[in-house]
């Protein structure tokens, strides 16, 4: 072959592989009759595929908890919504709108790179702390302040603040993670960001609150590699704090709730006994549940005897309609979701994945087991909404918003999609 003629065909050759790559004919992967014929396969798109899709174990248990705690919602709310507002199913329209704006916000936020919460957590933290002054403006017929109205909805403030501070903290923990031991980057900022937001939850007031917040702080830190000391030493300088508060009657909304705490049961005088009446008869449905409870919808102290049986004290129905086994059952996938996120977020493929998943799930955890104490009046009555189960929008809403942000984190994570 001359030189001329091999030069062509090098030439060819290097046109040829120019337009078509390792597709062609050659390769073995082409389809057809010829170059012109070549098929580039297609991604199939799978919303539950390994490595791109939901964690399904995660995903069902949210769901699950969901439906049983609208059923639930709805059971204990309807007698009450029917003498107040004249319409039995009022609580449970505006929950199910609630869950399914809820629902696809939190399939929304499952496909954005949680990366993106890492830039933001200032921002964030920036915003939670602006709600929380707003509310303070916003006038107040009975003097408590935590709602910024929209037309006839709301938000509470401090489900925001909740969820920035465990962001920041994640976000922090994870960029200085082998100066936490320090007390300039490990007690210093979570100190300032715990204190500054308690005392604006303090004025409003919402001291339940405060105490998740709190035990969030602490979480978040000592994940993040901070000593057992500094977390001693914050525990005796918040006791401090709090003696100083009760001693100048700065807490005298808080002592009011306590001064029936433990003595639901017992009749001292009128004073108490009217005081304590919320967490008397959820004592009472608990009891009247007995092992199998009473059957679904059939609760007696729901009828006007517990008060807000929709919202804090919800559990308590649970328990009087499906005993002692339904409500254990209940606690058991509650406690499945929490390890499921836990065990998703120690397989995610970077620190901050790490650390703002458990905080995330953990909040779930820890409130469950406050709510839990308080209808059981182990702890006063401060408050504290059941997820999942509680009416509320904003609580459902974040709440849904930050679980979305788990199952971002499961689409990255080491861990197999069953």
């Amino acid at each position: 072959m001359s030189t001329d003629t091999l030069r062509r065909e090098s030439q060819r050759r290097r046109e040829y592989h120019d337009r078509y790559g390792d597709t062609g004919p050659s390769s073995g992967r082409s389809h057809g009759n010829g170059p012109n014929r070549v098929r580039k396969r297609k991604k199939q798109f799978s919303l539950l595929s390994i490595g791109k899709g939901l964690d399904v174990p995660f995903c069902m248990l949210i769901v699950l908890l969901l439906a049983i705690g609208i059923t639930m919602m709805f059971s204990a709310s309807y007698p009450v919504a029917f003498y107040e507002i004249g319409d039995s199913y009022y609580y449970l329209k505006r929950q199910l709108l609630f869950a399914i704006v809820g629902l696809a916000i939190m399939l929304a936020v499952s496909y954005v790179d949680y990366h993106y919460f890492h830039r933001f957590s200032v921002l964030i933290l920036g915003i939670s702390y602006f709600a929380l002054i707003l509310v303070l403006l916003i006038p107040s017929e009975t003097g408590i302040h935590r709602w910024i109205g929209i037309g006839d909805y709301g938000i509470q403030a401090s489900e925001i603040s909740k969820f920035a501070i465990i962001l920041f903290l994640a976000h922090w923990g994870s960029r200085y993670y082998d100066k936490m031991h320090t007390f300039k980057y490990g007690v210093l900022p979570g100190a300032t960001i715990f204190a500054s937001t308690a005392f604006l939850l303090l004025l409003e007031p919402h001291y339940s609150c405060i105490v998740i917040v709190a035990m969030l702080t602490v979480l978040m830190l000592f994940i993040s590699g901070i000593k057992i000391k500094w977390i001693a030493v914050a525990a005796v300088v918040l006791a401090i704090v709090v003696l100083i508060l009760w001693a100048t009657g700065l807490l005298s909304y808080a002592m009011d709730r306590m001064d029936g705490w433990g003595k639901a049961l017992e009749y001292v005088d009128e004073e108490q006994w009217q005081q304590t009446w919320q967490t008397r008869n959820s004592l009472y449905a608990i009891g009247s549940g007995g092992l199998f409870g009473l059957g679904l919808g059939q609760s007696r102290q729901k009828y006007l005897y517990l008060p807000e049986p929709q919202n804090d004290f919800v559990f308590a129905i649970v328990c009087e309609e499906l005993g002692l086994i339904g409500a254990v059952a209940i606690l058991l996938i509650f406690a499945l979701l929490v390890w499921r996120g836990i065990v998703i977020s120690l397989r995610a493929k970077d620190r901050f994945g790490k650390l703002l998943g458990i905080g995330l799930t953990s909040q779930i955890g820890i409130q469950v087991i406050l709510n839990i104490l308080v209808i059981t009046d182990w702890l006063p009555n401060t408050g504290i909404s059941l997820p999942f189960f509680s009416y509320g929008g904003s609580s459902l809403l974040m709440l849904l918003f930050q679980m979305g942000i788990v199952l971002s984190i499961s689409r990255s994570a080491n861990i197999e999609k069953v």
